[in-house]
């Protein structure tokens, strides 16, 4: 099975304007790419949608709002 990037995910979240929390987001990711999926970033490997979102928390990938968070554009490294 491939692996995917974690910009697919930060765009998945862009374009669904929805805003998540760390389950929600992590149901929004199974149900788009699969429970076995793996994910990759420019540094890391081999994560489940949870530690993705785990992650992707911790390096400051997500904007908090009122009803959870959201990402924008501008948290995508550009390569």
């Amino acid at each position: 099975m491939a692996s995917i990037h974690g910009h697919e995910v930060l765009n998945m979240m862009i374009s669904s304007g929805e805003h998540y929390s760390h389950e929600s987001l992590v149901a929004a990711i199974v149900a788009r790419f699969g429970a076995e999926a793996r994910f990759h970033t420019c540094s890391a490997e081999g994560m489940t949608a949870k530690e993705l979102v785990l992650f992707l928390a911790a390096k400051g990938k997500f904007i908090p709002v009122e009803e959870g968070f959201s990402t924008h554009e501008s948290k995508i490294c550009p390569h």
